[in-house]
């Protein structure tokens, strides 16, 4: 599991990934998305390839880069039992704002 999380550490990795989740793109297409070098943005997908997050092929001269969605789901998994604690803390969260709006109308009401 440790391979998935030191690769997507890296923010410019994770923007590559958000683009590819919109659709398949070019590496010329991620440099110019990304504001990075062709070598760098290369070496990016190079190392979201070996850990499997994408996937490559070839078209005439051309690299298509895809997401490749069963490692995010094993991360997915993983995380699931931590859910519980936000969920716990978003649910109180909601029930102060709640009664914060539900405040602010008896106030209104009342003027």
């Amino acid at each position: 599991m440790s391979v998935p999380f030191d690769v997507l550490a890296e923010p410019a990795r994770r923007r590559i990934l958000d683009l590819l989740l919109e659709r398949p793109r070019s590496v010329g297409e991620l440099t110019e998305r990304l504001a990075l070098t062709q070598p760098g943005t290369s070496k990016h997908l190079r190392v979201l390839r070996e850990a499997g997050l994408v996937t490559v092929r070839r078209e005439a001269q051309r690299r298509w880069y895809e997401l490749r969605p069963e490692p995010l789901a094993e991360i997915d998994a993983w995380l699931a039992p931590y859910r519980r604690l936000w969920a716990a803390s978003l649910d109180a969260l909601e029930a102060h704002l709640d009664s914060q709006a539900d405040e602010m109308t008896e106030q209104e009401d009342v003027t």
